[in-house]
């Protein structure tokens, strides 16, 4: 109950999924503190305090996510039906791969692959949600313990079938409004509406007067776009929808907005020194 009694610490590592089930690698540790060498998987770490008395409750951390462009191109996904290939050519040859796959921390599955093919063939996917698939290498291929064995050789994410988004961005905002220009911004479409990888925004407005459509295309990265050579006095309406390979989504809800009349003036205001009078 008091950290003057603790005698000590209980880390359990336990790897995201665990096919092997084996049970988890435990750490008994004096300090606060621990270096863990971990592949790219996901792993719970749970740490408990240990007295006289006996065991603390556990706190539970679950090692983040790595950046999915932390090992680009070293893997290769190939649809076939509804199946997928998943190829790769490492630099060289363990006793096997681990293959992780999934939507996420809850939903991954394991296999322990021993061939030298480098390949792997993978079934039961799910159209428009995107999937995560890590290879690793290891020595160790008899359900041990992969956390102190199994190095990540590749990571990819990819659609079985992609498709159209089913929401435009969200928070589009029209401001600096001027006689001829407008700047527009708005926030990118969260991945779980993507239904597919985003590929670009198509930015449409049109003027109320001679309904006149303008478009404009831009990339996934761009959340913000400058409207110039417009009409001065004009009401304008603007929409923004995503577009995937599979297409377009639907567009945001028309916002519109106003150029005025006339420009902004500045006006420059000098100040002279007051005049001495003679005497």
């Amino acid at each position: 109950t008091q950290s003057e009694n603790i005698l000590g610490y209980y880390v359990k590592v336990e790897r995201i999924p665990n096919s092997c089930r084996d049970s988890p690698n435990h750490i008994f540790l004096k300090d606060r503190k621990v270096l863990l060498n971990l592949s790219m998987a996901y792993y719970s770490v749970n740490i408990s305090a240990y007295n006289k008395a006996g065991e603390s409750p556990q706190a539970v951390y679950i090692v983040p996510d790595f950046s999915t462009t932390d090992l680009p191109g070293q893997i290769h996904v190939k649809h076939q039906g509804t199946n997928v290939v998943v190829t790769w050519a490492p630099k060289y040859n363990p006793k096997c791969f681990v293959v992780d796959w999934g939507t996420g921390k809850g939903d991954m599955r394991m296999k322990i692959v021993t061939t030298a093919t480098g390949s792997f063939t993978l079934d039961d996917f799910q159209p428009y949600k995107l999937y995560k698939i890590m290879v690793h290498a290891s020595d160790v291929c008899q359900c041990e313990s992969f956390t102190r064995h199994e190095t990540t050789f590749g990571v990819t994410q990819f659609y079985s079938v992609e498709g159209v988004p089913r929401t435009g961005p969200a928070n589009v905002t029209v401001l600096n409004v001027t006689k001829h220009s407008a700047f527009v911004k708005w926030t990118e479409i969260a991945t779980e509406d993507c239904l597919g990888f985003l590929q670009g925004y198509r930015i449409s407005y049109a003027d109320s007067l001679d309904k006149k459509s303008l478009a404009v295309t831009l990339n996934s990265s761009t959340t913000s776009y400058h409207l110039t050579t417009l009409k001065e006095k004009t009401t304008y309406r603007v929409q923004i929808s995503g577009f995937t390979n599979a297409g377009e989504g639907p567009p945001t809800l028309s916002q519109p907005f106003t150029t005025p009349k006339y420009g902004t003036v500045k006006v420059l205001c000098t100040h002279y020194p007051a005049s001495i009078p003679a005497l």
